[in-house]
């Protein structure tokens, strides 16, 4: 019986998939223009997910980008795109309707329904695998380079960004006691949700040179306020331009922070949530930016190319 319920729901996507993108096409008044650029390599893509974009914009091909979704702040051009709204909040049919020849999906897009009639629609997608460290990243640069025919222009980006991630990892071998970092997602009711390990707030902290003192737990977890205080960070950091969050005086003064180190020197550090955590092209300058205000005495060349 579950067997033919599978059956059942995955013909009744393909035939949701069909229905729209026929309904679509045949609305689409320049369909045969759009085919023959569809042939060879991919002219209208639309690119889903911060990091992905910011690899097409790198590679120097955004006059194809067509459409983006809302975590694609970066570079500032890309929001003047269509959007196609947030990556976990898909609509299939707005998606289609930019009649893309090439869908760019970061894994962990949704709902599973929408990413279901997309990859069910007949339009080339490509799932970019994510993950936080220099091979990870590097995987991810080389997917969509090669998906986009810049594979070479992609294989040397990614050289670039792991041998600057390697040149980091060597510079901070002289640091002999490294600095307590507590990632602090959001703050409710004055506790905070706190990166443990297996997450982007964990492998930043790692890259540029710091200790998570959540490292023990695994994943994004609310904290008491006596257990925070336990931690004893030495540093709090967070992201900005992401959403509602307490200014510094509010997250200092809480109850979780202020009789820590960070909280009795002040010591939080913001940076954009997409440099921050985009594991993209531009990870290995976060983490240096990071690693510069964890160690200020610590001279850090720049080896931006």
């Amino acid at each position: 019986m579950l067997e033919l319920f599978q059956n059942s729901h995955r013909r009744s996507v393909r035939r949701a998939a069909r229905w729209i993108a026929l309904g679509l096409m045949s609305a689409a008044v320049i369909l045969p223009a759009h085919r023959s650029q569809a042939a060879g390599a991919p002219r209208r893509i639309v690119s889903i997910g911060g990091a992905t974009t910011e690899i097409v914009y790198a590679l120097g091909e955004q006059e194809r980008v067509v459409g983006v979704d809302t975590t694609s702040s970066y570079p500032p051009q890309a929001t003047k795109k269509a959007s196609v709204g947030y990556m976990r909040q898909l609509s299939a049919e707005g998606v289609l309707s930019l009649r893309p020849d090439l869908i760019l999906m970061e894994d962990g897009s949704g709902p599973p329904q929408a990413v279901s009639v997309i990859d069910a629609a007949g339009i080339p997608v490509v799932h970019v695998p994510v993950g936080y460290d220099a091979d990870a990243i590097g995987r991810k640069i080389e997917v969509v380079a090669k998906a986009i025919g810049k594979a070479q222009e992609g294989k040397a980006m990614a050289d670039r960004l792991e041998k600057r991630l390697a040149g980091l990892k060597s510079a901070l071998q002289s640091v002999k006691t490294r600095r307590r970092v507590l990632f602090v997602l959001s703050m409710s009711g004055g506790r905070p949700m706190a990166a443990g390990a297996d997450t982007g707030g964990d492998a930043i902290i790692r890259l540029a040179g710091g200790t998570n003192v959540f490292g023990s737990v695994k994943g994004y977890k609310t904290v008491s306020s006596e257990a925070a205080a336990s931690l004893a960070p030495d540093v709090v950091l967070m992201m900005s331009h992401a959403g509602p969050s307490p200014d510094d005086a509010a997250v200092l003064g809480s109850p979780a922070i202020a009789g820590t180190p960070a909280g009795r020197n002040k010591a939080l550090i913001r940076m954009d949530g997409l440099y921050l955590l985009g594991f993209g092209p531009r990870t290995a300058d976060a983490a240096r930016d990071l690693a510069s205000r964890l160690y200020p005495g610590l001279h850090l060349a720049d080896s931006r190319p």
